[in-house]
């Protein structure tokens, strides 16, 4: 029901700024947390940041605390992710990801309480 479009990747000198942009369907009424997850070349799937929207309580990875920041825009069904500060270690495919099943685990991060995923749009940083 709910569809995710990501856009707004690109590549970006060590130090620079992106911001990426996730437009959802008109099915997120019930959607109650949305995320940024990230995949470089050989490594594990990672959480970035998520939000829940029903409280607005927003949660952060250790490593990008204090630069990224997640908002999203209701009226217009987007959510994005501002980059700041970026690292070459921030290289990779970033992905938007929303859950409606209120998942009971503790973790935001855990990805078995998203259940629609974007396709990806890729974020590369250079030194």
């Amino acid at each position: 029901q709910v569809q995710l479009v990501e856009s707004g990747g690109g590549s970006v000198q060590t130090g620079g700024s992106l911001r990426l942009s996730c437009a959802a369907s008109e099915y997120t009424a019930a959607v109650y947390y949305m995320g940024w997850f990230r995949q470089a070349p050989g490594k594990e799937r990672e959480g970035v940041a998520a939000i829940h929207t029903t409280y607005g309580d927003t949660y952060y990875a250790d490593s990008v605390k204090g630069r990224f920041t997640i908002s999203r825009d209701n009226s217009k069904n987007t959510l994005y992710l501002q980059m700041n500060s970026l690292k070459p270690e921030d290289t990779a495919m970033y992905s938007c990801a929303a859950g409606d099943n209120r998942w009971a685990g503790n973790s935001m991060f855990d990805l078995r309480r998203y259940n629609y995923w974007g396709q990806g749009t890729q974020v590369t940083v250079s030194s």
